[in-house]
Parts: structure tokens; sequence; C-alpha cells
């Protein structure tokens, strides 16, 4: 993961409301500032956030950065799961800063859905100005029983970020 500007991404984190008990799970391959603010944000909060982390020395290094806090929980994952329930919770926010393969993106989409609170948010971070992925992304979105997709694209250097609302009441 390219760097993140850490002071734009606490704006970011404002779009997270105050409410009590809101879980947040990141899918992540590597970036260590990223994990880190979000963690001290839940921590002042009281909410927790689980890491999913895609590759073995980052799940290591996330483990032994955060071994002291309840709150938050690095854990081994592979997108080739079947489902990625893990202990029934769902969560109302999922961060993705994993490359996801493109032949892989609509059955994430479909994974990610049931872990989702009804109207809960994806908020995944693309390459600066790769307008292809990010149509591509639209367009599975949609598909996939999401709505409300909104692209911020002047906040951080190397990312876009697109965010859009798990459809309820209807579909998957």
């Amino acid at each position: 993961m390219k760097p993140i500007e850490e002071e734009k991404l606490k704006q970011l984190l404002q779009i997270v409301p105050d409410y009590p008990m809101i879980r947040i799970v990141h899918f992540a391959d590597s970036g260590e500032t990223m994990p880190r603010t979000i963690g001290e944000f839940i921590e002042k909060k009281g909410y927790e956030y689980q890491i999913n982390c895609l590759d073995t020395d980052y799940f290591e290094t996330l483990q032994k950065t955060f071994d002291t806090q309840e709150s938050i929980k690095p854990v081994k994952f592979t997108l080739s799961r079947p489902r990625y329930m893990v202990q029934g919770k769902v969560f109302e926010y999922v961060f993705v800063t994993a490359a996801v393969e493109e032949s892989i993106r609509e059955d994430f989409l479909k994974r990610v859905h049931p872990i989702m609170k009804n109207a809960g948010n994806i908020i995944i971070f693309l390459p600066k100005k790769d307008h292809i992925q990010r149509y591509e992304w639209m367009r599975l979105l949609e598909e996939n029983y999401y709505v409300a997709t909104n692209t911020i694209d002047d906040l951080f250097e190397h990312y876009d970020v697109l965010i859009s609302k798990k459809m309820h009441g209807w579909g998957g």
C-alpha cells in the first residue's frame, strides 16, 4: 500500500457516527498507518476493529502491534474463503485497501454483503485516477445490491475512495 496521509484519513473517519458499539472490518494486505489510525480512533470511541490480513507476514506484524488491545483483532484471512462471516459478527463499515483481483471482485462483494449491517458502508481505496477500475467497481456494486455509490477523489494523494451502502430490504 502506498503511503496514506494520516490527517486526511482522520477526516474520512468523520463519516463514522458517534454511536455505541460500531464495528469496523478492514481487508488489508499491507500498510501500518491506516490500521494504527483506525485503531486509535476506535479505542477513543469504544468500537471494535477487525483487520482481515491477506498476507501472513502482515498478519504477524499487526498481531505484534495490537497484541495488548482487546478491541483490535488482526485475523489471518484469504479472499477465497467460501464465507467471510467470523463468529457471527456484522459490521457497519467495511474498509478495503487490499488489491482485489478483477476475477474475484464480484464474489468478494457477494461474500462481504452478509457481514454488513443493513445500510452499512463499504469503503474501497482505489489507485488515483484509475477510472477503468473505478467504473468496474461501481458496476459490480450496483449489480450486487449496493446503492448510493460516491467517489471522493480529492482527499488523498495516491487514492480515490469509493463509498457505497448496502441495500437493505431487497435482494441478496
